[in-house]
């Protein structure tokens, strides 16, 4: 009889422990004040009133892979944003490394490309350690729970940057279409692919 009690503690105990990992599994973000290349003003996710998310892509000027998204972005959020759901670009790479990196470029990007959503400067490679991005294009989506924002996705766009019309998976427009409908997110991870973000002190190229 003692046996089968103690087994029942130590069972209810274990449930009791993976339920709370449900429960704190997503991680939140904090808020950030940054430098947009298309306006020149400062940008905050608390700028945005009743949002109900966000997308968040870390990309910049240089990167092969990050270009070929350009268009497919402007697209998202000009669909997501009607939904409550914006489109936010931040740049995270080491502007003393790399020259091409600098605000300036990221100017003549918005214009070049026609970017309609905010292409933030993280000079100071805070915001891209906060949300540990790694490479260039990275994409998040946020959710808003209880006045807090937590990350529900992130890894690659798609899975075909070089070719649109032969995308397979569209991991970021999948997982927010699932939490439109107030839906569990499928697959929460992907493996994110393109030119990797060096951390300032770190003196190894980009490629």
């Amino acid at each position: 009889m003692k046996k089968q009690f103690f087994k029942f503690i130590i069972v209810s105990i274990l449930f009791i422990l993976c339920s709370f990992n449900l429960i704190v599994k997503d991680k939140q973000v904090s808020d950030f004040k940054l430098k947009n290349a298309k306006t020149n003003k400062l940008v905050s996710l608390s700028d945005y009133k009743n949002v109900k998310g966000f997308i968040i892509i870390f990309t910049c000027n240089k990167c092969p892979m990050a270009k070929f998204y350009s268009q497919r972005l402007n697209q998202m959020n000009e669909k997501y944003t009607k939904m409550g759901v914006p489109l936010i670009a931040i740049n995270s790479m080491d502007t003393l490394a790399y020259a091409e990196e600098s605000f300036k470029r990221m100017q003549n990007k918005v214009k070049n490309d026609h970017l309609n959503f905010p292409y933030l400067q993280d000079k100071k490679q805070v915001v891209g350690k906060n949300f540990k991005a790694s490479v260039t294009p990275q994409a998040f989506v946020l959710w808003k729970q209880n006045n807090k924002f937590v990350i529900k996705y992130e890894g690659s766009i798609d899975d075909n940057a070089g070719d649109y019309q032969n995308v397979k998976n569209h991991f970021l427009t999948n997982a927010i279409d699932q939490l439109l409908k107030e839906n569990e997110v499928t697959i929460k991870n992907s493996e994110p692919f393109g030119c990797r973000i060096f951390y300032r002190g770190i003196k190894d190229k980009m490629k």
